[in-house]
């Protein structure tokens, strides 16, 4: 696993992210574009948030929060199997 180079290409979901608020902003007029990013650069413009707008972002917090839950859960699990080899290699 490498860091990623904060120049690569979105993920194909925040493209369609980016598309579908395009859309909604063509639609209602008052839409905020909202657009995902990794690395350093800004994750949403800091205009006005409509609520539809506010309830999306959170919507992706959740969904972040979730992602780092089990990413979490995963470790604990590695770290339980990595100390059970250890404690099997102790006895050997």
């Amino acid at each position: 696993m490498g860091i990623k180079d904060s120049e690569d290409p979105p993920p194909q979901e925040e493209v369609e992210t980016h598309q579908r608020q395009q859309e909604e902003e063509e639609e209602e007029g008052d839409v905020v574009e909202i657009v995902t990013t990794t690395g350093n650069r800004d994750v949403a413009d800091p205009g006005h948030f409509t609520s539809e707008s506010a309830q999306i972002l959170i919507g992706e917090i959740m969904g972040c929060n979730r992602d780092l839950e089990n990413i979490q859960k995963n470790i604990n699990d590695v770290q339980k199997k990595m100390k059970n080899i250890t404690d099997v290699l102790g006895r050997v």
